[in-house]
């Protein structure tokens, strides 16, 4: 990971770059019931350009959270979206026999975006050739942080109460949870034992660096826990890992998963800012450790004024 590369931007925060985004980009997927559509969006200038994957929350789709997706592509990386089954744009009923492996078919949609880069990479015109494969993260939301954090190591527990299958992706290099499920057994409600078995996860075996992100205001109906269990991907897996912990912040985090949108309980432009620059910050300087963008970002926050959050690391 130390081949020289010419940057889509100069200095640790330079000036965004034009961002070129298609969609749908189609892959083939026998057996899933419909093709993998994903959107792959990227900075028209630069090379040696990183990757991203993003999982979305339940329901959403590859047209969801362009707030974070063209921030990172116009800062240099590719980003690519796919739609998984849960999303609206589907309809899959509960009598669906898909519906029960809905976690795992998620997982699996991921892996054949890894599988398939090079399809990816030569659906945006002009992007062939300038794109570094052994550089891709992976960063969900909601749902979405525990499709990632499947990839990154975390485990789910089996009715023995020993863990189940090994998921992670090597491939992976790092990754970001934002608002990712806690641990399971006691800390689940009733309603998340009865119908969302796979939260019963356990993050010991997590080991790949992530960068955790949880709102001090984050309430969910499926622990009985406080906003606390949003902190437990940091908590209870092994370093190096970092939490962001963004004070007044609910589970949509400010407005992240797009603009004017309805689910937003916690609309605040300057929060969804420090998202958006922090996890930037994070995936840059994983990358590429020579690059001050991470220390120089949490800087700025802790010596803000009216600081967004707070960051401790491990």
């Amino acid at each position: 990971m130390s081949k020289p590369i010419i940057r889509a931007e100069a200095g640790a925060f330079g000036a965004p770059a034009p961002v070129v985004s298609v969609s749908p980009v189609v892959l083939s997927a026998p057996g899933r019931g419909a093709e993998l559509e994903v959107r792959v969006s990227a900075p028209v200038t630069g090379s040696g350009l990183p990757i991203i994957v993003f999982a979305h929350g339940y329901g959403s789709s590859s047209d969801g959270y362009l707030p974070l997706a063209h921030h990172w592509a116009a800062r240099g990386f590719v980003v690519v979206q796919p739609t998984f089954l849960d999303s609206r744009t589907f309809g899959l009923g509960p009598d669906d026999p898909r519906t029960p492996s809905i976690w795992k078919l998620r997982i699996e949609d991921v892996t054949r975006v890894l599988d398939h880069l090079d399809v990816i990479e030569a659906s945006v015109p002009g992007l062939t050739g300038r794109v570094d494969r052994s550089r891709v993260a992976a960063v969900g939301h909601s749902f979405g942080a525990q499709t990632v954090g499947m990839l990154l190591g975390a485990r789910m527990r089996g009715p023995d109460g020993g863990l189940g299958d090994d998921l992670s992706d090597p491939r992976i290099k790092v990754g970001v949870l934002l608002c990712a499920g806690g641990r399971g057994g006691d800390a689940l409600s009733p309603l998340a034992r009865e119908h969302f078995p796979y939260l019963d996860q356990v993050y010991s075996e997590m080991t790949t660096p992530t960068l955790v992100v949880a709102g001090d205001r984050d309430a969910s109906p499926l622990t009985i826990l406080g906003p606390e269990w949003f902190t437990d991907a940091y908590t209870l897996s092994p370093g190096p890992k970092s939490l962001l912990t963004l004070f007044g912040a609910e589970h949509m985090l400010g407005g992240i998963s797009g603009y004017l949108v309805t689910e937003t309980t916690d609309e605040n432009p300057a929060r969804v800012a420090a998202v958006q620059r922090l996890t930037w910050a994070y995936l840059r300087t994983a990358f590429y450790p020579d690059d001050r963008a991470w220390p120089v970002a949490c800087e700025e926050l802790m010596t803000s004024p009216n600081p967004q959050g707070r960051v401790e690391s491990k």
